[in-house]
């Protein structure tokens, strides 16, 4: 059994289609189909069950494509032994920003970081939080910027700093005119959220009780955006008179408007709060690339 197959038989178990499995494996579907045929007949089990409706993984194949993770985990730390003697300034790391992080975080963080550590780049992916963390898990990602709470095995965090939300709305609308806005008020306006997936879609139901039961009353005003939806295409409607949005602290500072279309107001009393954190696996050899890069987002952050 190879490293290949065993990538197969996780790609498979993921995606729950050949198709899509394949496509992931940059292989053709018969060739991996093939593949995994063999390693079933090899092993005189059934891994997957086949029918119309795509496919699942059998009770023994949800511990055989445990293993293959854990195996492929471990061949990771092969490559990251071999790093561990070079300069660990020297080489890119592959960093893992969820969507509502990477757009207004990178642009301060990145000139930073050419100037302290000219030869790391960063190799940047922007994702949603569930799958930056099996991207990481699997050694595809060096570390991560996620909001907390972000709970991993073999995983260490460090909070690097809290980001209070404010309210975007149209410069005309009636609460424009009050200098702050309480969730109650918020609760019965034409609220645009994320759509689902967005850590931050959920910290914002989370701490704001009523905004969250307003999602769930048919008869309620807040509209959950389409998948794929960005902070940015929010900020968008807000200008086109469309309602009202929550943005993290970061987003809130666009020049693409002007003060006569949009305007951020403050929570009235305690404001809804994320804590952004990095994130990297305990095995990870490369601490001085970690520290530069808590160091420089604590330096943009004191700016």
């Amino acid at each position: 059994m190879t490293l290949t197959e065993l990538k197969y038989i996780i790609a498979l178990a993921q995606e729950k289609h050949f198709g899509r499995a394949a496509q992931r494996c940059s292989v053709a579907q018969p060739t991996l189909s093939v593949a995994i045929r063999k390693m079933e007949d090899k092993l005189k089990v059934a891994i997957f069950e086949r029918n119309k409706n795509g496919v699942t993984v059998t009770p023994i194949g949800e511990k055989i494509v445990a293993q293959a993770n854990r195996v492929l985990e471990e061949t990771v730390k092969i490559d990251d032994i071999a790093n561990a003697g070079k300069d660990q300034l020297l080489a890119p790391i592959r960093l893992g920003v969820i969507f509502t992080i990477g757009p207004y975080l990178l642009p301060h963080i990145i000139p930073q970081l050419r100037t302290t550590t000219p030869n790391m780049p960063l190799s940047i992916e922007e994702n949603f939080t569930a799958n930056l963390r099996l991207r990481l898990r699997e050694g595809h990602l060096d570390a991560l910027i996620i909001a907390l709470p972000f709970n991993e095995t073999d995983v260490l965090t460090k909070p690097l700093y809290d980001e209070p939300f404010d309210i975007l709305l149209p410069a005309q609308h009636p609460l424009a005119a009050q200098k702050d806005i309480s969730e109650q008020e918020l609760s019965a306006e034409n609220l645009l959220l994320l759509g689902q997936g967005h850590c931050f879609r959920d910290q914002i139901l989370d701490d704001c009780p009523l905004i969250a039961a307003a999602t769930r009353n048919p008869e309620g005003k807040t509209q959950t955006m389409a998948d794929g939806t960005s902070l940015e295409t929010l900020r968008h409607m807000v200008a086109s008179n469309l309602g009202i949005t929550i943005l993290p602290r970061s987003a809130t500072g666009s020049h693409l408007y002007k003060e006569d279309l949009v305007v951020v107001r403050p929570f009235r009393g305690q404001a809804p709060t994320r804590t952004v954190a990095l994130a990297w696996r305990t095995s990870f050899p490369r601490p001085s690339a970690i520290d530069a890069i808590e160091g420089a987002i604590r330096l943009c952050k004191t700016h």
